[in-house]
């Protein structure tokens, strides 16, 4: 994905209508024009970014859960580090990190999320952007930071959303005084879009990319904190149920029926709370779409 060798992507662009960039820069390239708007007040502006596949699913599960089993498009991994260079914090969920620690084997203390490409490396640093920084949203009823590298410090800053309850327990740990530990709600209850708002007050976040799992993306989506998505279409069809001769990992283990997940996890919308998306951008590359939508407030 990273091969200095290999030649730059090169997106086809159908149409775009989104703001020009903030800068001129020959990283911007391979895909184009690429801006944003200014946040709103009170927090920042959210962006997401998924791939899936033509029946919606964005992962096959098992030992192959990983997206880019879905995606198959070097394009689509260069586009992330696009988006993940615009960025003033990359949004997660707990079971997003502890996914990529497991496909790594027991012995992994995981990974951490940042841009890879020199290029957009320096793009970034052209963006004034500040260092990199990892942000998580747990109850972490039984998170060990020491257990993950990313909360180390040594490649990216990290934060961790959670209740006060959640908090406590880990600023009891007493191992990470580095760690932006926000706390919003009461007691065990975790208040997201107050979490949210604390991240542009307490950190300065005013561009914020969630990359998943589909369970935050669904909270984000009803608090209506979602502005707007990327979303990689790939050309391949895989189907909801997990076939029986799929190899289940442990955890999949007594399900009579897996089901794959969607970007949109959790409740969902009746039809008079549906939200409308204005379609504003599209590239593509060979048989994959590269889409851009923006929430229609």
């Amino acid at each position: 994905m990273n091969d200095n060798s290999a030649p730059a992507p090169r997106f086809e662009v159908l149409f775009d209508q989104a703001e020009p960039s903030a800068i001129s820069d020959p990283a911007y390239q391979p895909y184009g024009n690429l801006g944003f708007p200014p946040p709103p007040p009170g927090r920042p502006w959210v962006y997401t970014n998924f791939v899936q596949s033509l029946d919606g699913i964005t992962t096959l599960l098992g030992k192959n859960a990983s997206g880019g089993e879905i995606s198959q498009s070097r394009e689509d991994r260069w586009l992330m580090d696009l988006l993940r260079a615009h960025a003033d914090g990359l949004l997660m969920g707990m079971n997003t990190l502890r996914e990529e620690q497991r496909a790594r084997g027991p012995e992994s203390r995981g990974i951490v999320f940042r841009v890879v490409e020199p290029a957009l490396q320096e793009l970034r640093r052209k963006l004034g952007k500040a260092r990199e920084r990892n942000i998580f949203v747990t109850s972490a009823a039984d998170l060990d930071l020491s257990r993950h590298k990313v909360f180390d410090g040594d490649l990216v800053d990290a934060a961790v959303l959670t209740s006060p309850s959640g908090a406590e327990r880990l600023r009891a740990q007493g191992t990470h005084p580095h760690l932006a530990i926000i706390a919003a709600g009461e007691k065990d209850r975790f208040d997201l879009p107050q979490a949210i708002s604390k991240l542009r007050e307490e950190l300065g976040i005013q561009h914020l990319l969630c990359e998943g799992g589909p369970t935050l993306y669904g909270n984000l989506a009803r608090a209506h904190l979602v502005d707007e998505k990327f979303m990689t279409i790939s050309p391949f069809e895989v189907g909801q149920v997990v076939p029986l001769e799929q190899e289940r990992l442990p955890a999949e283990q007594g399900i009579p029926v897996l089901l794959r997940p969607t970007v949109f996890g959790g409740v969902g919308f009746t039809r008079e709370q549906i939200t409308r998306w204005r379609w504003l951008s599209a590239r593509r590359v060979g048989d994959h779409q590269f889409n851009r939508y923006r929430r229609v407030r």
